[in-house]
């Protein structure tokens, strides 16, 4: 764990952290000695229980309950964690929606559901990325003394192995992915911008753990991902002073195995 000084100096945002990996990540930050502030859309209960195990490491939590599609309800997020975390060093965008369709299909996709997918996979992402940019580029003190914020886009490795399936929430990865080379080049040298990109963590949709299991063995190590995974390389990357515009493949070489479909059709 870090020494209580360098923690004063450190607060995280992770969205979605009331479950799953975003919940992983969190309790990652908190026991390297981070300060976290806990973003959750609807699952105030999961919430509250991430803040309190946070709490038990020693570090401060609080919970931020916002909706991601409303920009409203985005600014007002950051100004209250701006409040009570006024050493926010770092923002992870892990919250997202996950919905099938494809264009070819039963489920083809709608003007609806793309947008959707848009406005909490990218639109969201990109507005708390400019206001943590407005908010360290005030701050010209920190930069003097070697402090590089972060930003951390939770992207896909299927953006490397693309295929017709998840249409919508593909193009919205697609289009932030893109973001994180253009928002590098545009927030330096006051912000760093990177991308973390997973393999297959957890079980999705209507995938059975048997499924998972199968499909998260298909890759050149023969097992892809975990959460503790993606969280130990969140870290790292909030603390890498010199990476920036550039996307990590956290995902056991995944990428690297060419797919008609996602994987987790070809397991059930």
């Amino acid at each position: 764990m870090n020494t209580p000084l360098t923690r004063q100096q450190k607060a995280v945002l992770v969205t979605g952290a009331a479950k799953r990996l975003g919940r992983e990540i969190a309790l990652q930050f908190a026991r390297e000695g981070w300060d976290v502030a806990v973003h959750y859309g609807r699952s105030e209960q999961d919430a509250k229980e991430t803040v309190r195990e946070i709490e038990m490491m020693g570090v401060k939590s609080q919970a931020f309950q916002a909706d991601l599609a409303d920009e409203m309800a985005l600014k007002k997020l950051f100004t209250r964690v701006g409040q009570q975390f006024t050493n926010l060093h770092c923002l992870v965008n892990n919250a997202s929606i996950f919905e099938y369709d494809r264009a070819n299909s039963s489920s083809p996709l709608s003007a609806q559901s793309l947008q959707n997918h848009m406005q909490v996979n990218l639109t969201a992402p990109i507005l708390l990325s400019q206001l943590m940019f407005e908010h360290h580029k005030k701050d010209t003190k920190k930069m003097e003394e070697g402090y590089l914020p972060s930003v951390i886009q939770l992207l896909d490795q299927k953006l490397i192995n693309l295929n017709p399936d998840y249409l919508s929430y593909t193009l919205s990865k697609a289009a932030l992915a893109t973001s994180v080379e253009v928002l590098a080049r545009d927030f330096a040298p006051y912000l760093r911008v990177v991308g973390l990109a997973p393999g297959i963590s957890l079980p999705s949709g209507d995938q059975t753990n048997d499924g998972f299991e199968k499909a998260h063995q298909m890759t050149p190590l023969g097992k892809s991902s975990t959460p503790e995974d993606i969280a130990k390389a969140a870290v790292f990357l909030a603390q890498a002073n010199a990476i920036t515009g550039t996307t990590l493949y956290v995902d056991g070489g995944q990428h690297l195995l060419p797919s008609s479909r996602d994987v987790m059709f070809k397991t059930n």
